[in-house]
């Protein structure tokens, strides 16, 4: 029997949260096409005959703009060192670039292991060439996969199953992500409220579950300006609704989400509010 902890890391949107959702079975981190989807670090647990793989998410690192996105870089970096194994993932259907490189001078690459998600959305020419281009980190083993159709996944799981310590389970079979019920319903509703915001508005939305005795959870949403909010509660507040039905049908039967919009001014560049969110 293998246990232990491993690490995704690499630029937004390279799919990093969806390979682990894969790789579980089910959802345990939310994803969209948004950057900073991911702002802590979730752990995600897989269960095998063989080993238990921990698999820390985390943030996209960037070049960051905000006192939000310095932190949740440092988040990133700090799962880093905390693990047993890194991998590097990059996307098949961008060239390997500067923003790659970033992050691949952060690790220790030759002790860890590149994956080259969503080969599903590009040529096998493109996947070889961008192969090609990360084969000179020398890194310990490079996988080509498929985050949305499963392909090179199982291989993936194998390789690092074998690569961690040797050791008993650390979490019981029936746990499969460690996020406390009311983190991980806040994230739900920033998730739905992703999937429906455009241009800058996403990234000045912060969510907290302020009030949990179930049935009955309370959610906030934090915009930073006046002008956001109404646009986060839709006409007639349609957005709400559509969020509170969407979040709902993911959790047990019976709940009831009351979501509230509050103004929070430049949230993302106070370091005491972003402390206070839990980021």
């Amino acid at each position: 029997m293998h246990s232990g902890f491993v690490s995704l890391v690499g630029r937004p949107n390279v799919g990093k949260s969806s390979i682990i959702n894969t790789a579980c079975g089910r959802k345990v981190s939310i994803v969209s096409d948004k950057p900073q989807t991911t702002r802590t670090r979730v752990r995600a647990i897989v269960h095998r005959t063989d080993a238990q793989i921990v698999f820390v998410d985390t943030p996209g690192i960037h070049k960051p703009v905000t006192a939000l996105g310095k932190r949740v870089n440092a988040t990133a970096m700090e799962a880093v060192r905390e693990v047993d194994i890194t991998g590097l993932v990059i996307d098949a259907t961008m060239p390997f670039g500067r923003g790659d490189q970033f992050v691949a001078d952060r690790l220790n690459i030759k002790e860890s292991f590149v994956v080259v998600n969503k080969i599903d959305a590009t040529s096998r020419a493109k996947v070889m060439k961008q192969l090609l281009a990360v084969a000179s980190l020398d890194a310990l083993a490079y996988f080509p996969v498929s985050a949305k159709t499963g392909e090179g996944i199982e291989q993936l799981m194998d390789w690092i199953a074998q690569r961690l310590p040797p050791g008993e389970a650390l979490y019981p079979p029936e746990v499969v992500r460690e996020t406390p019920d009311m983190l991980w319903i806040a994230d739900l509703v920033r998730e739905e409220l992703l999937g429906r915001m455009r241009d800058e508005l996403p990234y000045s939305i912060a969510t907290r579950v302020t009030e949990y005795e179930w049935p009955r959870i309370r959610c906030e949403i934090i915009v930073e300006r006046d002008s956001q909010k109404g646009m986060v509660i839709g006409k007639g507040g349609l957005v709400l609704k559509e969020v509170g039905t969407a979040v709902r049908l993911q959790l047990a039967k019976g709940a009831h989400i009351e979501l509230a919009v509050v103004v929070d001014d430049g949230w993302q560049q106070r370091p005491d509010r972003i402390e206070r969110l839990g980021y």
